[in-house]
């Protein structure tokens, strides 16, 4: 079975986790709007499209154990030029200068962590995310976009028309099943989404499960306030057909970890009134610890949401409301 996975980095690199291994033909397609640390450095100084998201996923189609996937993963935490850069988003600029072409530098690295599956950015251009505010103001930019949380989003954009890669494209109208999530609802879901091609192509899927994976929590300048319906309103409104399911957190985190996000103006992403069949509730809550970060993290448990999708993929009803 062919299915196509459709975000950016932390949620979409989860559910991968979850998914290889299980017999499926895997593609995860991935955002190139990221402007934030290394990846926003890298974009800035060298003009190449930023390669986090994307190593993110890449890694997380590798064998855990890989010393080359670690060697990806390694981040310099020294002062100076190369501190908070990991060493794949070094390489991955490296073999887009050298090979012209950022699909290319994928491919090749994707080779070198003989990864399960495939890895395609959505498209190559240099691209920024837009947002249009209730108040009429635009922010350009995914991380001056996260800061402003003083008013509600009503519209994104992308700064310039670009097109789809070719392949995306092909993979997306042959697929069995679209999984869009989990990840930030603007500038890792919908902003594919915005690319050419990316809406029509599924629409014209009509074969193709059309799954949805809500985040867990809001977030601050983006989702705040947000319900659940709000999210999917939002998908469906820039995907321009109906999701076929809904895949919804049903457990709230820990007292400590609702108060460490409240902290942020964040809650957790919960249904506003009765909604219909399609709406799947399950525990897929996992809580997390980063390195150089003391808060805890509310995400998806990879297998729990991973046996989910399988479930829908398979016929077999998962809701258990």
């Amino acid at each position: 079975m062919k299915v196509i996975a459709i975000g950016g980095g932390t949620g979409l690199s989860t559910i991968l986790r979850g998914l290889k291994g299980k017999n499926l033909e895997l593609t995860a397609v991935v955002a190139v709007t990221d402007e934030g640390g290394s990846s926003g450095k890298i974009r800035e100084e060298l003009n190449v499209p930023p390669p986090g998201d994307v190593r993110n996923n890449i890694i997380a189609l590798a064998k855990v154990e890989s010393l080359m996937s670690k060697l990806f993963s390694y981040r310099f935490r020294t002062n100076g030029s190369l501190s908070e850069h990991s060493v794949g988003n070094i390489i991955l600029a490296a073999l887009t200068m050298m090979t012209g072409s950022f699909a290319k530098a994928v491919r090749y690295a994707s080779d070198i962590l003989a990864i399960e599956g495939k890895v395609l950015p959505v498209c190559e251009e240099l691209v920024r995310l837009k947002a249009i505010y209730s108040d009429g103001s635009t922010v350009v930019g995914e991380t001056e976009i996260a800061k402003k949380t003083d008013s509600r989003i009503v519209l994104v954009d992308l700064d310039k028309k670009v097109r789809a890669l070719d392949e995306v494209l092909s993979d997306i109208s042959q697929a069995d099943a679209i999984l869009l999530g989990p990840g930030s609802l603007y500038t890792s879901v919908i902003t594919n989404l915005l690319v050419d091609g990316m809406a029509e192509v599924i629409g014209e899927n009509k074969r193709a499960k059309k799954i949805y994976i809500a985040n867990i929590m809001t977030q601050p300048g983006e989702t705040i306030g947000y319900s659940l319906e709000d999210h999917v309103y939002e998908v469906e409104r820039y995907l321009k057909v109906r999701l076929d399911y809904i895949v919804a957190n049903r457990t709230l985190p820990p007292k400590d970890v609702l108060e460490s996000y409240a902290k942020q103006g964040s809650e957790p992403v919960l249904p506003r009134g009765r909604v219909d069949e399609r709406y799947i509730f399950q525990d897929l809550l996992e809580i997390t610890y980063e390195a150089n970060d003391p808060r805890p993290k509310a995400r998806h448990d990879p297998h729990k949401t991973a046996e989910v999708v399988i479930d829908l993929l398979g016929g077999r009803s998962s809701n258990e409301k």
